[in-house]
């Protein structure tokens, strides 16, 4: 029998954005299953697919006959359709606020790390070509943030894990994944968030040979 949520991710498992609400749900408890899309055969622009997701990207959540894509707004769908469910953003308004403000700055900024270390390097080969110089300087704006952000001791953001933790880390493993160092309260972090069965889950999944695309 089918689900009532269904979680459309790419077919080599390495978005960052799938990889998010695929851990939202997970933590979340939630009966779900998973489709897979082939952005290398351009799946996404399919016209069914296009048509629910309005964007024609990936992921996309379906729950009954609701379809919503963006990452960040499965989250927060997530956390208001199901209460009484595991939450994945702080209780509190102010730790929520900002754990939206992480996770919108990891997907609009940090340009330079994204473009020279894609997620290709954590799922499949890590980087070998060092980080150009504008990539350099993006990596220490973003380990001086976290190095702000993290309480010292601590291995979650805010007292307990959230959705924030693990998309933080996603962008924190383009970098320690291909060698570069993350000092050792980041790293500690990083090493928590990477080991929580639903990022396993993800992380561990068998992937095909990757395709270009």
């Amino acid at each position: 029998m089918a689900s009532e949520l269904t979680l459309w991710v790419d077919a080599f498992w390495i978005s960052p954005y799938a990889f998010s609400s695929f851990v939202a749900v997970e933590e979340k408890k939630l009966a779900y299953d998973v489709a897979e899309v082939g952005m290398h055969r351009a799946e996404n622009r399919a016209p069914e697919y296009a048509k629910h997701s309005l964007t024609a990207r990936v992921p996309m959540l379906r729950h009954r006959d609701f379809y919503l894509s963006e990452s960040s707004a499965i989250a927060e769908y997530l956390e208001d359709a199901f209460p009484g469910t595991p939450r994945i953003l702080p209780e509190d308004v102010q730790q929520r606020a900002r754990a939206r403000q992480i996770m919108a700055w990891v997907r609009s900024d940090l340009m330079p790390i994204r473009e020279e270390r894609s997620t290709n390097s954590i799922f499949y080969e890590p980087a070998t070509t060092p980080l150009s110089p504008k990539a350099q300087q993006a990596a220490a704006k973003l380990l001086a943030a976290v190095e702000e952000l993290l309480p010292t001791g601590a291995t979650s953001l805010f007292g307990k894990f959230s959705i924030a933790d693990a998309d933080l880390t996603l962008m924190l493993q383009r970098l320690g994944k291909s060698g570069h160092p993350l000092g050792d309260k980041v790293q500690r972090f990083v090493d928590t968030v990477w080991s929580r069965p639903s990022v396993r889950k993800w992380v561990d999944r068998k992937r095909p040979a990757f395709v270009p695309y």
